[in-house]
């Protein structure tokens, strides 16, 4: 207990102490502790109840789970926690709860802070008992306070039934309504028990939530973590991660949430199937990260929010980009721009980078057309316009965001596939120079990019040499089929114009034993 919840328990005590020798009842107790310490120390009306009865949170936790074993109902999940949540604002009691703290404290809602009936349609305050509060009255006395209004069946809260039996009583009113054995106006206590029972079901329905904020804000913190893990955990371990958290979402989402709560949940749904389909492009699976992007447009399209949505295509992007169909690369990355539109967001980054590579992958044979040069390089300038207008934190975001280093990169990247190699030896560097010991992917695949440069350049041995580099740089761990792939295509390349030169030897036995894949004569040319 902190110093300052010290105090107010202390104060609150001696308000209790001085209430009970003046005869005082635990109700009234309760709003003299609210009207003192709310105030100084923000304590709520349900808050000042339990210290009227000064008990602890363990106490009320033991008390409803009696009422509701009374009640022959399954134990509730209700604890320490979530009653810490009602007490300090940032959650409100579901119907049922609501109705059994009530019970707890002998009071009505109004007097624990929350508007509205409790769910059982009578009186929790006994006439007559001193004061109220759980020490005073019997709680095992369920009957209820005699009103004016028809009294609901069942002791006046929904039957565990799940709404078929007050169903069943307005389909028999209504047979003998179409009979004209009933009065077509009558509505007697058990009709309107029925309604009644009916309409607060749904209110619980709407109201109820089986995920705390506490929880969601966890599942939210884990989501943003593993894009930090993204370029620096072997793959198929962070795999691992991910799923178990998607699938702890996927539970949450089998029950119907608060609409705020729900959206929450899809949110992260999209973001960890976007991960994961982008963990698939790493280790190979293109037709896994495929499915996996489809759930997280599913999931995006749920939240209404065209930001997340145009990030989860602009990923699903790169699968055709990586896996030799840079057109319709080219089509999902358009498709992104669209969704994006003018929200300053990663995906009108993300877009038109992807946009340029993929205009630089269908340069023909005889080397790029001035005109694909240039729509390549307008989309660059587009990228980087875009990257101005992001926040910080996407800006610092490698997997949900955009970075600068990401963007230098790409550039690079775009500029060696277009055959501008001093440009984009240039680029490059910068871009390596902008990585400290994270994103061991990016490095490696930059460091390709500048082998290729030099092999463009004629100069095979060096070449070989910066790819072997990058190669012994990567433990075997983190060896997927993305980051294999460049040295893989650089040695074909090499093969396809110089032959089996001594130099190439060396750089296949650095290669994993086995995985070199044959030679394909017709990759290399568009060096060639």
């Amino acid at each position: 207990m902190s110093g300052r919840q010290h105090r107010e328990t202390e104060i609150a005590r001696q308000v209790r102490a001085r209430g009970l020798a003046a005869g005082r009842g635990l109700a009234q107790i309760a709003e003299e502790i609210h009207e003192v310490c709310g105030p100084q120390f923000g304590t709520t009306k349900i808050k000042a109840h339990r210290l009227s009865n000064g008990i602890a949170l363990a106490d009320v936790t033991e008390q409803v789970r009696a009422l509701f074993e009374r009640d022959g109902k399954p134990v509730p999940g209700i604890g320490e926690t979530l009653l810490s949540a009602y007490e300090s604002g940032m959650k409100r009691p579901g119907p049922e709860y609501l109705h059994y703290l009530c019970s707890v404290y002998r009071v009505e809602p109004l007097a624990l802070g929350f508007e509205g009936p409790c769910i059982c349609g009578h009186a929790h305050v006994v006439c007559g008992a001193p004061g109220g509060g759980v020490s005073q009255v019997d709680l095992s006395d369920t009957s209820p306070v005699p009103r004016e209004a028809p009294v609901l069946v069942d002791r006046g809260y929904p039957s565990p039934d799940g709404g078929e039996e007050d169903e069943n009583v307005l389909r028999r009113t209504l047979l003998q309504l179409l009979a004209g054995t009933a009065g077509a106006s009558a509505l007697d206590s058990q009709v309107h028990g029925a309604v009644e029972n009916l309409r607060r079901r749904m209110d619980d329905t709407m109201v109820s939530a089986t995920v705390s904020p506490a929880m969601l804000d966890q599942w939210e913190q884990s989501t943003t973590g593993f894009g930090r893990q993204y370029m620096n955990t072997p793959p198929l371990r962070l795999l691992c991660d991910v799923m178990l958290e998607f699938s702890a979402v996927r539970k949450a989402l089998e029950r119907r949430q608060p609409v705020d709560v729900q959206e929450r949940l899809c949110r992260m749904a999209a973001q960890l199937a976007g991960l994961s389909g982008m963990i698939m492009i790493d280790l190979g699976d293109h037709r896994m990260a495929r499915s996996f992007f489809r759930t997280g447009r599913t999931a995006a399209d749920e939240t209404g929010d065209r930001a997340l949505r145009a990030w989860v295509t602009a990923r699903e992007a790169l699968v055709p980009l990586y896996y030799g169909d840079p057109r319709e690369a080219l089509t999902l990355a358009k498709k992104s721009r669209d969704l994006a539109g003018h929200t300053p967001c990663a995906a009108r980054t993300m877009a038109p980078v992807v946009e340029a590579r993929a205009l630089a992958m269908l340069t023909g044979a005889n080397g790029p057309r001035h005109e694909v040069v240039e729509q390549a390089k307008r989309a660059l300038h587009r990228a980087r316009a875009a990257f101005e207008q992001m926040s910080v934190n996407e800006q610092e975001d490698a997997a949900f965001g955009y970075t600068e280093r990401q963007l230098y990169f790409y550039q690079g990247d775009v500029l060696v596939k277009l055959g501008q190699t001093l440009e984009a030896d240039v680029i490059l560097e910068q871009a390596l120079g902008k990585y400290s010991g994270e994103d061991l992917l990016d490095q490696t695949l930059i460091r390709f990019d500048r082998a290729l440069c030099r092999l463009i350049e004629g100069d095979v041995e060096a070449a070989l040499k910066m790819g072997q580099a990058a190669i012994e740089m990567v433990d075997e761990g983190y060896r997927t089929d993305l980051m294999m792939r460049p040295a893989y295509d650089l040695m074909k390349a090499v093969q396809a114009k110089y032959g089996d030169v001594p130099a190439l030897k060396q750089f296949r036995e650095s290669l994993v034993p086995g995985a070199v894949a044959p030679p394909d004569p017709d990759l290399g040319k568009d060096i060639a």
